[in-house]
């Protein structure tokens, strides 16, 4: 028997990646596309004729209940939110309207018309906050700082308090930074490679950037979604750190993009003091070690390689562009 998915965020980086997963497993993939707060389609334009869009929005929790109602989706994975933690800021009520009120509308409706659906959240390392060691697990305390790590604490403690009151079977995965070809221009890895290869070929002469020194926990959607889809097919609950337990430094993602074009990053790359972002704690990575061991979860592509995929895109979408 065929499987229904439905994912909210289909066409952002992570949405759009899982629909390719569960295209490939055979699943039949139906998407909620928010008129008022999409980024548009160009993630799932390949897939789009394969999917089942469906106009709808996490605010609204009548057209939410006939779109689940309609598919009565055997998993369903939210991914929709207001991820960019300046806009958290700009607009903190909404962030917390879609980011957590939006899960607590599907799990009302799971719980009230289909309480056999698997429910995913897409939860956030920013939920720890300024965590006082630099390798966090799933046993660290969670103590957000801004809006959207706010919103997103709310949203992990709302599917562990629905998952013990009333036995639905919902997790949450708390990812770290996971990258791609199809990560916003707004977040500093595309920035670098997408700036790198303008430059290149002339189109820009130079790169702003903030602090050079700050260092993440970097890893590659699509390994992160394929651990998304084996956290439904469990026999037993759980909620999973997805990271690479690595960090790395703007520094060395600027090395790598601009050394693959043949270019010194030093030349081009200059520091914009409003970009600095005020100095916190120390950076921190995630321990992956409870998902390796529980779901045999590697992730595969390394940050070098990740790179590398970036600028190769970037590079070939701006020579064809």
């Amino acid at each position: 028997m065929t499987k229904t998915a439905l994912i909210t965020g289909i066409t952002g980086q992570d949405g759009s990646y899982l629909a390719d997963l569960l295209l490939e497993k055979g699943y039949r993939v139906v998407g909620l596309v928010s008129q008022q707060h999409g980024i548009g389609e160009t993630n799932i334009k390949a897939i789009a004729k394969r999917l089942v869009l469906e106009p709808g929005d996490l605010l609204d929790q009548t057209s939410l209940e006939s779109i689940i109602l309609k598919h009565q989706p055997n998993e369903i994975y939210n991914l929709a939110a207001i991820s960019f933690i300046p806009a958290s800021w700009d607009k903190p009520s909404l962030s917390f309207n879609i980011n957590t009120l939006g899960l607590t509308r599907i799990l009302e409706i799971v719980k009230n018309k289909l309480p056999r659906a698997r429910v995913f959240q897409a939860s956030s390392a920013k939920i720890f906050g300024r965590p006082d060691k630099k390798l966090v697990d799933e046993q660290t305390p969670i103590k957000p700082i801004d809006p959207y790590a706010i919103s997103k604490a709310a949203s992990y403690f709302m599917i562990q308090a629905f998952r013990e009151k009333f036995d639905l079977f919902a997790c949450s995965a708390i990812m770290f930074n996971h990258e791609s070809p199809r990560r916003g221009v707004e977040f500093v890895t595309r920035k670098i490679t997408r700036g790198a290869v303008e430059i290149s070929l002339g189109l820009k002469q130079e790169l702003l950037l903030g602090d050079l020194e700050s260092e993440a926990d970097w890893g590659y959607a699509p390994d992160y979604v394929q651990a998304m889809w084996l956290m439904l097919q469990q026999d037993k609950l759980g909620d999973f750190i997805l990271a690479t337990g690595e960090l790395h430094q703007v520094k060395e993602v600027c090395q790598l993009a601009f050394g693959q074009l043949g270019l010194d990053y030093e030349k081009f790359v200059k520091i914009d003091d409003k970009l600095v972002r005020p100095k916190g704690s120390q950076a921190f990575a995630g321990n992956p070690a409870k998902v390796k061991q529980k779901l045999n979860w590697q992730p595969k592509v390394k940050f070098k390689q990740l790179i590398k995929l970036m600028v190769d895109h970037d590079r070939e979408e701006l020579n064809h562009g």
